[in-house]
């Protein structure tokens, strides 16, 4: 009886084995730094090996960025989602799968790169991708996530960052619109685009990343082009808009500059919210858009 179960045993750990398939995985980094290599995983895409090339294609791209932005306060991370969103829909396709991603990296400079090519075996190709990204992509911070105060955290870049974590977070990032240009309302030649927005009942809302720490062209030039479009808009639209320019949490407000900015979209009846405020302006977001 003993020898019986001892061989019926082992024929089913060699069978479990047989079914086993092989894999191949590569983690995609972003490198904050390239002349130091500092780097962290922020996607791991894994393969199956042999055969057709047919088989099994899977990616996982973060969703949070903590990690990127300790190490690079100014990372984009909209750039990187787009590159997350573009090698699955690569992946895809069966004939771009063996130069998908070295195309995709070499568009990318050095900031995105592949790790070495790893290899494992598994039954549950969906599971194992999971299980990659939780031990090697999606790992804790063993890190504040505040930056130091040697960080840079101010600018329209840094804000629309923020602006974007915030969305996502409170689950309506698809269902805002995204660069919404003016041209409309002005001219074919504008280049100008308002950061995002959505419809609600009875008008829409917009928000613009604003620096009162880096006051420059942008800063000064947005309440004017308010100022502008919203005749235009409100005639088009059938509906007044509302603005808001979302801020640095810290700024000179003694600034002569910032002063002007500040009476300038006050003048525009447009809200100024500290970035703090995001939180809450995405969760209003949220129940407004019924998500």
């Amino acid at each position: 009886m003993f020898a019986e179960t001892a061989v019926s045993e082992v024929a089913g750990a060699v069978k479990l084995m047989a079914e086993k398939r092989e894999f191949e995985y590569f983690l995609v980094r972003y490198v904050g730094n390239v002349v130091r290599e500092e780097f962290v995983n922020i996607g791991v895409v894994m393969m199956e090996r042999g055969g057709d090339g047919g088989g099994f294609a899977g990616v996982h791209f973060t969703g949070d960025w903590r990690r990127a932005r300790a190490l690079d306060p100014n990372v984009d991370t909209e750039i990187l989602d787009a590159l997350g969103r573009e090698v699955q829909q690569r992946l895809a396709n069966v004939d771009q799968r063996a130069q998908v991603l070295h195309q995709m990296m070499d568009g990318y400079s050095n900031a995105v790169q592949l790790s070495p090519v790893g290899r494992c075996r598994a039954e549950d190709p969906e599971k194992e991708l999971r299980v990659l990204a939780a031990s090697l992509v999606d790992a804790p911070v063993l890190w504040s996530a505040e930056p130091d105060a040697t960080a840079r955290v101010s600018g329209r870049r840094w804000l629309r960052a923020q602006m974007s974590d915030a969305f996502r977070s409170a689950g309506v990032w698809e269902l805002m619109s995204k660069d919404m240009p003016a041209s409309p309302y002005t001219n074919e030649a504008d280049d100008f685009t308002f950061d995002f927005g959505y419809v609600v009942q009875g008008g829409f809302k917009l928000f613009q990343a604003v620096s009162l720490v880096d006051v420059g062209q942008e800063s000064r030039i947005f309440p004017l082009r308010v100022a502008k479009i919203r005749p235009k808009m409100t005639e088009i639209r059938k509906a007044r808009p509302e603005f808001t320019a979302i801020v640095e949490d810290r700024y000179e407000e003694q600034d002569r500059a910032v002063r002007m900015v500040l009476a300038f979209m006050k003048d525009e009846e447009i809200r100024v919210a500290r970035v703090r405020e995001m939180g809450e302006i995405a969760q209003i977001a949220r129940s407004e858009l019924g998500a």
